[in-house]
């Protein structure tokens, strides 16, 4: 059974551009493989306009060997440039589980945004599963921005058909 989130419901269109960051205390959990590769009540969310919050968890909240770095950088015009995981499941039965490029990271961020220095941020369409106090996380539209919907907000939200001009 999906919890709903306690709490208002927050409208994206209400979040501030530029993004704000905030800590968050909610359970935050990642699953690929079928395996929890990250837990964490311990988050920060960043919160833009028309997009859903993107969730940012500290490295220690992965298993060990579950982030594996990979070339590659993007830039952000709020947060400078990431770098990118993959996120990887050991499976003695099964094998390497392997979501490419599934997590990002700001080793640097720029100013007004070094709390998630180092932390970790999940695209939620690329793994099997992402929950945010038991409820499950629907991917933000389009695959490339890294939102995660959940109850407590409502959209419309940036990344479908025809969104790319907001």
């Amino acid at each position: 059974m999906t919890e709903t989130a306690p709490g208002p419901v927050e409208s994206v269109w209400d979040y501030p551009r530029p993004p704000r960051v905030e800590a968050s205390t909610e359970l935050v959990e990642v699953e690929l493989g079928g395996v929890a590769v990250a837990s964490t009540t311990t988050s920060w969310r960043v919160l833009e306009t028309s997009h859903p919050p993107t969730y940012y968890l500290p490295r220690s909240a992965f298993l060990d060997g579950a982030l594996r770095p990979v070339g590659g950088r993007t830039f952000c015009e709020w947060k400078g440039h990431a770098s990118y995981f993959d996120l990887v499941v050991h499976d003695p039965a099964a094998g390497e589980r392997v979501a490419a490029r599934a997590a990002w990271t700001y080793v640097r961020p720029s100013p007004g945004f070094e709390v998630i220095a180092d932390a970790v941020a999940v695209m939620p369409a690329l793994v099997d599963r992402c929950t945010v106090d038991g409820e499950v996380v629907v991917p933000q539209p389009g695959g490339f921005y890294g939102g995660w919907i959940t109850s407590r907000v409502t959209g419309p939200f940036k990344g479908g058909p025809g969104t790319t001009g907001w």
